[in-house]
């Protein structure tokens, strides 16, 4: 995508026409004429003037001209442009900043909570809000290996709150149905009531001070049975999407609209792509083409990572709306949420 040219490009003069352009363009959603700004704008220029300037930032590529006798409107290089360099951000107000913590009352449950914040975020910004989080570990109560080949079993785990899912392993060589039942038997005696972290991490413990009293292959059945559901639920994060309605009342064609569900569907598309904010020091914005997710709907995505109380990034909270989105004031909500939701984890 092509680079936002510098600020310094532009003269005074052009920098006015821009912002005023571009506020009005936020508002509204239509074009802006040089006759709208000569006569309302406080430029003190000639229709003709403005005009001359508007071409040079259509040439810049920040404005174009949705057909020839229109006026202007931002493109989404001069969004990103306004974005970085020309807004100003708005503060969160009392009344906002009441209504993101009213989900997190004590005694709420963490996903309950994060649901509530979300659903706050996307009312208050008019888009649909989203969190992405780990997915929660499961806690061992009990697990079982069904031999399918020599090669293959399946393994089924049953989790404290009862929960069963089922996974295929590939099996090291050696392993026999004998070895299946004895590694299962081990998991289940003495690592029932961990979580899978927990339980690699006693297994690696006992296997260093010699005391799993596992033979070499009933070892490996075991940590190949625990490490396939530890990176598997380290790789399937959860993604709480709120307030899609919002998207069908506010800023789009029904075209777009349309486009952007059919999007929000893509929800490991979706997941790598809030991935990518998770290691930002603060908020990313991805304004339309910028995400190739979301080039054909024209959307705009705001993003932040919130933390533990070690510093580590826990998840990312955001909306997905329109481009012409009030970035000044959604980008500090977005913000504030992503400090509030580490206040609570932390």
């Amino acid at each position: 995508m092509q680079q936002a040219p510098s600020l310094t490009e532009l003269n005074d003069r052009a920098r006015a026409i821009f912002r005023q352009i571009v506020d009005s363009y936020l508002a509204s959603g239509a074009p802006v004429g040089s006759r709208t700004l000569s006569k309302g704008g406080g430029l003190g220029l000639s229709p003709a003037s403005i005009r001359n300037v508007m071409q040079d930032l259509e040439e810049l590529g920040l404005l174009a001209a949705p057909h020839t006798s229109a006026g202007r409107l931002p493109t989404e290089l001069g969004l990103r442009m306004f974005v970085d360099g020309m807004m100003q951000a708005t503060e969160v107000s009392e009344d906002e900043r009441a209504l993101l913590e009213s989900g997190l009352a004590p005694g709420v449950a963490m996903e309950e909570a994060l649901t509530r914040t979300t659903a706050a975020l996307s009312g208050l910004s008019h888009c649909a809000g989203l969190v992405l989080v780990p997915a929660r570990e499961l806690v061992i109560r009990q697990v079982s290996f069904v031999p399918l080949s020599p090669a293959r079993a399946l393994v089924v785990l049953v989790g404290a709150d009862g929960s069963v899912e089922n996974r295929l392993l590939d099996l090291p060589p050696g392993v026999l149905p004998a070895t299946l039942e004895a590694a299962a038997n081990y998991i289940t005696t003495r690592l029932a009531g961990l979580t899978l972290a927990e339980a690699l991490h006693r297994l690696e413990r006992e296997i260093a001070r010699d005391r799993a009293a596992l033979d070499a292959i009933t070892q490996a059945a075991v940590s190949a049975g625990l490490a396939i559901w530890s990176s598997d639920a380290a790789a399937r994060p959860v993604l709480i999407v709120r307030g899609q309605a919002n998207l069908v009342e506010g800023q789009m064609d029904m075209g777009q609209v349309r486009q952007l569900l059919d999007d929000l569907e893509d929800k490991a598309e979706l997941i790598r792509l809030l991935d990518g904010a998770r290691g930002a020091d603060a908020t990313r914005i991805f304004i339309g083409a910028e995400s190739r997710l979301f080039s054909l709907s024209g959307s705009s995505v705001i993003a932040a990572p919130y933390h533990g109380n070690d510093g580590r990034v826990i998840g990312v909270v955001g909306v997905i709306g329109p481009t012409r989105l009030n970035y000044a004031r959604v980008i500090p909500m977005v913000d504030y949420t992503a400090r509030t939701l580490s206040r609570l984890v932390s």
